[in-house]
């Protein structure tokens, strides 16, 4: 009768994390995507538009990714919810598999958990926008599964992190850096960490930026005939040197000597970047980037020569900015004109859908919203940096450190590449806050768990 009584237990328990696996993969995905679900179309930005024009106008334009926009494209005829989709699948997979390698994966575990970042960070917005963002946060966690555990998961999940790892990095510079960052500090590591890091999964994750600046080359070739990197580089970092100042300086000292096209438009320079790339100024008058590239890249690279000290204190001043503008939701309103028209002139089918979204008719309010998810982020952000500081000076180094580490340094080297090259923007933080608060609530797990399900808790 007892043997009995405990396999009727037994088949209880597995019926009920059954039940708890299929409510987790369904309840999941729909929170991800919840904001596009209430939205009744999937969230678009500013930048929306410029990729999804990639396929129809066959060249290449600044910051935009034909990768992306070849993955939007795929997603056309299902009004863009095969990408939703496919954002909150991967999201889905990706904090499972990160669980898992930390042994502390239950499916009841894996909802709470997924419930509070829906609730409390910017990940659901993030999954529900047709934008590069969601992929930078995954990226991080991919590659650290990928470089750190690979021994923990099977042979087509590595090839599976692999090619979503390249595809992250393809979708946008800014990840690609930030990921490269990541690979040369693990190879640093590895000096210091031989039994932790192992040379296989340090190539692993070098090779997927390999694969990801060929498979944008590619793309880029196949769709403009230009076998060439995405433009824009020079640009955006133009427009944060105007910002700080640093271009009007440049012109005032030499343009009675140089020849330049803003000569004439040295005292009415707009405030902001934003402004003079975006909005109507003379950036536009001048032929914007075909007619003015040469003469920004010229600008830049003499202002580095002739005012280091100016770019490094603009450059500190901007990562520290970065670190600290995580608020959800900037670019993302009833106000994106260009995407607005991208969408009228190749997808008019979609033209009512579109109108007859919340977000067309302003009924987003991330003031709200961001009452929350910005004391979240920057909380997270802090403890992140503190397990991490902490740890390391008391030379715990089990894979929570190593986790806590590698997303304290994806978010310094987030915040210096998009800081230093683009300006301080709310969109670029909120973009990778989210993992911060996702490592608090692996170290709370941990804590309350205790190490009696830590597969690594010991100290090398």
């Amino acid at each position: 009768m007892g043997g009995n009584s405990i396999n009727t237990q037994i088949l209880r328990a597995r019926l009920t994390d059954s039940s708890s696996v299929w409510i987790a993969a369904v309840a999941i995905p729909l929170m991800l995507i919840g904001p596009a679900l209430w939205n009744g179309y999937p969230l678009l930005q500013w930048d929306t538009g410029g990729y999804l024009a990639r396929w129809y106008e066959g060249y290449l334009v600044p910051s935009r990714s034909t990768v992306f926009g070849l993955y939007l494209h795929f997603g056309e005829d299902s009004r863009f919810w095969i990408n939703l989709g496919i954002q909150a699948l991967a999201t889905l997979w990706i904090l499972q598999l990160t669980l898992r390698v930390f042994g502390i994966l239950r499916p009841s575990r894996l909802i709470a958990i997924s419930l509070a970042l829906a609730l409390t960070t910017a990940l659901p917005w993030l999954a529900s926008t047709l934008l590069t963002d969601i992929f930078a946060g995954l990226s991080v966690l991919s590659l650290f599964i990928l470089m750190l555990h690979g021994s923990r998961i099977s042979g087509i999940e590595k090839c599976s992190l692999f090619a979503f790892t390249a595809f992250a990095a393809a979708t946008h510079s800014a990840t690609l850096a930030v990921l490269l960052g990541l690979c040369c500090a693990g190879w640093i590591a590895r000096l210091f960490l031989r039994p932790r890091i192992a040379v296989a999964g340090l190539v692993q994750g070098s090779l997927t930026l390999v694969a990801g600046a060929a498979m944008l080359l590619s793309a880029n070739f196949a769709l403009s005939g230009q076998f060439a990197w995405t433009p824009g580089g020079y640009g955006v970092a133009f427009g944060r040197m105007l910002q700080d100042g640093i271009v009007t300086q440049y012109l005032r000292d030499h343009c009675p000597q140089q020849k330049l096209k803003l000569c004439p438009y040295r005292d009415e320079l707009p405030a902001t970047a934003d402004q003079f790339l975006w909005g109507n100024s003379m950036f536009n008058t001048l032929g914007r980037f075909k007619g003015m590239n040469d003469e920004m890249s010229f600008i830049v690279t003499r202002s580095l020569a002739e005012y280091p000290l100016w770019h490094a204190e603009a450059a500190l001043a901007a990562t520290a900015g970065q670190l600290v503008s995580v608020a959800s939701g900037e670019g993302t309103h009833g106000w994106i004109p260009h995407t607005y028209g991208i969408i009228e002139r190749y997808l008019p089918a979609q033209l009512a859908s579109m109108r007859a979204a919340q977000q067309q008719h302003w009924n987003i309010d991330f003031a709200v919203i961001n009452m929350l998810h910005i004391p979240v982020a920057l909380a997270s952000m802090l403890l992140v940096f503190a397990i991490a500081a902490t740890a390391l000076w008391r030379r715990r180094l089990d894979d929570l450190t190593l986790l806590a580490t590698t997303v304290s340094l994806a978010m310094l080297g987030n915040a210096f590449v998009c800081g230093v090259i683009s300006g301080p923007h709310d969109r670029y933080g909120a973009r990778i806050a989210w993992v911060a608060a996702f490592v608090v609530l692996i170290a709370a797990v941990r804590h309350f768990a205790g190490d009696d399900e830590n597969p690594d808790s010991r100290s090398p």
